[in-house]
């Protein structure tokens, strides 16, 4: 009887090691994003724990099948009704470090404009990925639900969401295209009177949306602003914005006294959900839907067929 040929020695120690269960398994391939403010992260996995201190990164995480991964979330992060359910870390402004590390996060998305930069220092002196975002408009907020979405292992669900809001936004587009555009003044808050200026989000909305912001001149961002000045401009559309649950229209009131005002003369008066309209989450576009609404209406009613 012949002999067995024999094993190569480096087979034969990879067997026994394979039924003693010692050969380790191949490492997780790493991932590598730029964030928003082109920050390179890299990631020794895809994260499994992430905690959101932004609002709308919560929305978009929930919007595309990632509330799994979600383990944290602030005060602010009400919408969806699920989001209420995660642990909070506290207010944006200052979160609880503490309860952020006893998370156990694989990654922080925060937020250049509501967060602390003294925030994202100590996270990264601690060792924790902090993805920044700061969308400055419509297509921003959309590479960011794209940029979540490859984060989250969500490209498709992510992919399919953002062509669905590309499809809104282009349907508004060709309902007010051949319109002519309202003069509208948005109030952000009312006392001091703060308004949508160059660069807002919110004035790209309301142009988004047909109309033309009477204070999209008045300086960058959310700059105080006059009543006399707002008056001055005689707008056609006035939008109140209201913060909070429950919380009525702001400073209906005082707007309602200014008769000679063509908004009130016609009736156009309107509050608004600050939430929906001041969030860069998946929500902007039921924001601008809702402003083509009420800046032109007839372009929307059952009689009034797209353009």
């Amino acid at each position: 009887m012949r002999d067995s040929p024999q094993l190569p020695m480096a087979l034969l120690a990879g067997f026994l090691f394979a039924a003693l269960g010692l050969v380790a398994a191949p490492p997780s391939q790493a991932l590598t994003v730029t964030d928003q403010t082109g920050r390179p992260i890299t990631l020794p996995a895809p994260p499994r724990r992430i905690i959101s201190l932004v609002p709308g990164a919560t929305e978009i995480l929930f919007a595309i099948g990632a509330q799994d991964r979600l383990v944290g979330v602030t005060d602010f992060c009400d919408y969806p009704p699920g989001a209420r359910r995660k642990p909070s870390v506290g207010g944006m402004l200052a979160p609880s470090l503490e309860a952020m590390v006893a998370l156990k996060p694989d990654l922080v998305v925060a937020t250049t404009a509501g967060n602390r930069e003294e925030t994202v220092a100590q996270l990264d002196r601690l060792g924790i990925a902090v993805y920044l975002v700061n969308p400055a408009g419509v297509n921003d907020v959309l590479r960011m639900m794209e940029g979540l979405g490859e984060i989250a292992e969500r490209r498709e669900a992510a992919g399919q969401a953002v062509a669905g809001l590309r499809r809104r936004i282009d349907a508004v587009a060709r309902r007010v295209a051949a319109r002519p555009r309202p003069r509208v003044l948005y109030v952000l808050w009312p006392e001091p009177l703060i308004v949508p200026a160059r660069g807002a989000f919110v004035s790209e909305l309301i142009a988004l949306a047909g109309g033309a912001s009477v204070t999209a001149g008045a300086g960058e961002g959310y700059p105080r602003y006059s009543l006399e000045a707002a008056v001055a401009q005689a707008p056609q559309v006035i939008l109140l914005a209201r913060h909070g649950a429950g919380t009525g229209p702001v400073a209906q009131e005082q707007w309602e006294r200014l008769s000679s005002l063509p908004a009130i003369k016609a009736g156009r008066l309107h509050a608004v959900d600050g939430d929906v309209f001041h969030r860069y989450g998946p929500r902007i576009v039921d924001a601008l839907e809702a402003l083509a609404r009420l800046i032109h209406p007839d372009a929307f009613s059952r009689a009034a067929p797209p353009r």
